[in-house]
This record gives C-alpha cells, sequence and structure tokens, in this order.
C-alpha cells in the first residue's frame, strides 16, 4: 500500500470517519470486503437515502449494486477521492460541509454536485455527474 494511502486510512479511522462509514455499512445491510488502498467496499446498501447509488463514508464506500463498479474503475477512483477528502476535513465535518455545498450547487443549477467543490474535485464525468450551467445563464 503506498505510503500516503496508508496515511488517509490511519487518519480516517482516528477521525471516527471510517468506524462511522462501517456502521452504515451494517445498518443498511452490506456486504463489506476490503478492496485496494486501505478501502472497504461495502456492497448491497439498502436505505434510500442518499439517493446517490454510490457514496463514501471515511475510507467506506458504500454502493447498491455490484454492477456499479463493474467495469468502471474511474467510478472507483471518484469515491477514493472522497476518502481524502474526509482525511482533509477531519472526518465528520465532512458530512456538513458536504450537504451544504450539495445545497448551494442545486441553488445554483438543480443539480447537488455540478457545483459542489467535493464532486468537482473528486472529477463529476468520473462519478457519473453531468456539468450543468448556472440556472440564471440557462437561455
Amino acid at each position: 500500500m503506498k505510503s500516503w494511502c496508508r496515511v488517509r486510512m490511519i487518519v480516517n479511522f482516528v477521525n471516527l470517519s471510517t468506524p462511522l462509514g462501517l456502521l452504515i455499512a451494517l445498518a443498511g445491510g452490506c456486504k463489506t470486503r476490503r478492496g485496494t488502498d486501505g478501502l472497504y467496499l461495502s456492497c448491497g446498501y439498502r436505505i434510500p437515502f442518499p439517493l446517490a447509488p454510490a457514496f463514501t463514508v471515511g475510507n467506506v464506500i458504500l454502493y447498491r449494486d455490484a454492477e456499479e463498479f463493474d467495469g468502471r474503475p474511474e467510478l472507483l477512483g471518484h469515491e477514493a477521492r472522497h476518502a481524502t477528502q474526509y482525511a482533509w476535513c477531519l472526518g465528520l465535518p465532512m458530512l456538513p460541509m458536504y450537504a451544504l455545498a450539495a445545497g448551494i450547487s442545486l441553488a445554483l443549477s438543480g443539480d447537488p454536485a455540478s457545483y459542489n467543490p467535493f464532486e468537482r474535485l473528486a472529477g463529476l464525468a468520473a462519478g457519473g455527474y453531468e456539468q450543468r450551467r448556472l440556472w440564471f445563464l440557462r437561455g
């Protein structure tokens, strides 16, 4: 494992975001296995919130259907970048920061990802998002 991935893994465990992610995976009925670079892959998430087919909490990537990742290494990379964002945001503060950014993006474009800096830094296209125009610039 790369040293920065090991640091991310330790930081996200200490800041409690990975333990929270594992608890959410358990509550969501996921089958969890270890992935690469200190990530956990949790398949079969059954809780209807959030609406996204995949999301990350700490070093835990939760997704509804195994087919979401089949043949899509860019999506795994996108979610791994979110795991790094949890380390940079010192863990749990990432949740309200992400919610605020998604709300602002939704107000600006009708889409929670297009102007959300967390999604933009993780790669919109890699996450399956399209860049929407600001609502006041649409013609």
